[in-house]
């Protein structure tokens, strides 16, 4: 960390945020990881996030916290997980939506930023190409913006804390041409919900991550 920018990053082990982890580093910041354990089916993805962080270089700690209200597929596994629904998952928000979650994370990476004077946190959210959930939007950060604003202490005293989302305007495709050039090792991520042995190739998550690297012109090389 001496010398260089602190930051937090939060990562899910998945494509997003193995970019956004990159970005960071490219930009110059020393980067520390959360990787949440929330309960969620897809926990191979947590095993994938301390594989990218090793690769990287970067120190992480992984969070473990209780969501018993559920309220989710991806924490539910009574509830079906949605197939397949191509540019019609934009429209409306999905099962897989887990209420509050980027709040929640970005709340305690906030904390944890104050606590130890980083100026800067990175999230990979995305709202295109994607399902649409309310979290992921512009909107909602600039309001979270506000949040960290006014309502820290590093925030009154004008030492501000950013939430910086280099990926929020991208497309799926956009990030993995990203991805490319920072060097990202793709093939540590891990991108579907059902978390088995291998991608189930029709969730959501699954689909926009082969179309993603359909329109690059490449293989995902986390299928070889």
């Amino acid at each position: 960390m001496k010398n260089k920018k602190r930051a937090i990053v939060l990562l899910s082990g998945g494509l997003d945020s193995a970019v956004t982890l990159y970005a960071a580093r490219a930009e110059g910041f020393a980067p520390y990881c959360l990787i949440f354990d929330y309960g969620q089916r897809h926990k191979r993805e947590i095993e994938a996030g301390k594989r990218i962080c090793r690769k990287a270089g970067c120190g992480f700690q992984v969070v473990r916290i209780s969501l018993p209200w559920k309220g989710s597929a991806l924490l539910d596994k009574k509830k079906l997980l949605p197939k397949v629904s191509g540019d019609e998952g934009a429209k409306s928000i999905p099962v897989t939506y887990v209420p509050g979650r980027n709040i929640i994370f970005l709340s305690f990476a906030l904390s944890f930023a104050e606590a130890i004077s980083a100026r800067a946190i990175f999230i990979g959210a995305h709202s295109q190409d994607y399902s649409g959930y309310p979290d992921c939007r512009p909107e909602f950060f600039r309001a979270f913006d506000q949040v960290a604003l006014r309502g820290t202490k590093a925030g009154v005293q004008g030492a501000r804390i950013k939430i910086h989302r280099p990926l929020v305007r991208m497309t799926k495709t956009q990030i993995i041409r990203l991805g490319c050039k920072l060097g990202v090792p793709f093939e540590l991520t891990w991108s579907c919900y059902k978390g088995a042995a291998r991608p189930c190739g029709k969730c959501d998550s699954c689909y926009f991550r082969a179309r993603g690297f359909s329109q690059a012109g490449m293989a995902d090389p986390a299928l070889k």
